[in-house]
């Protein structure tokens, strides 16, 4: 409650104040939104859920980072006609990645909260589009220049494209298998005593170009 007062403050002064001001006779709404002639279904196997079950933290390495077995997902996306679109990677638990730009995060441990908990990394594989093997692409820059990257990183566009090809190309079936590769943070630096859930967020984002 004490964190709530200053803001309160600060809402009863705008308030106090607001009288002062000119009235006004009208307000403007405005409704906005897209009409989108095209669109694209994403989807992934199991939901999209990773799940390492139990993890006994007496296996875990003491000072280096414990990776637990590396998991595959079918990525899906199925256009209505062939669009140019990419796929970047959102990470919604970002302030605990144990590498910033290069791997996601695993969460906070729910009983030390200051302990990061490890690290998530995504890489796309056999990627086949509209029937032909296709090249991953990645722009670190939201697409102003592409080269050639399996891995995704967070925030990075990722594009799809037939070999030899550095551009992404438009495309209507695209299919590819999602590599998921989880590592627990040191066990010296995490506090074990209790069960703590692992909690990695990534939504991959399809956006048009």
């Amino acid at each position: 409650m004490k964190h709530a007062t200053p803001h309160l403050l600060a809402i009863l002064c705008l308030l106090s104040f607001a009288p002062v001001a000119m009235a006004a006779s009208e307000v403007e709404l405005n409704v906005v939104g897209q009409i989108t002639p095209n669109a694209c279904d994403v989807l992934l196997s199991d939901d999209g859920i990773v799940d390492h079950g139990k993890v006994p933290a007496r296996t875990l390495n003491q000072y280096e980072l414990s990776p637990l077995p590396g998991r595959q997902l079918e990525l899906h996306v199925s256009c209505n006609e062939p669009l140019l679109f990419v796929l970047v990677g959102m990470d919604h638990r970002a302030d605990s990645s144990l590498g910033p730009g290069f791997y996601y995060g695993l969460g906070w441990n729910v009983h030390a909260p200051d302990e990061r908990l490890g690290s998530v990394s995504l890489a796309y594989r056999n990627a086949v589009a509209d029937g032909e093997p296709a090249l991953v692409l990645a722009s670190s820059n939201q697409g102003l220049t592409w080269f050639p990257e399996n891995n995704a990183y967070p925030n990075n566009y990722m594009g799809f494209a037939k070999p030899g090809t550095l551009v992404p190309e438009p495309h209507q079936l695209l299919t590819a298998t999602l590599h998921i590769n989880t590592s627990i943070n040191a066990a010296s630096f995490l506090t074990l005593k209790q069960e703590v859930p692992l909690d990695g967020a990534i939504v991959l984002d399809l956006r048009y170009l």
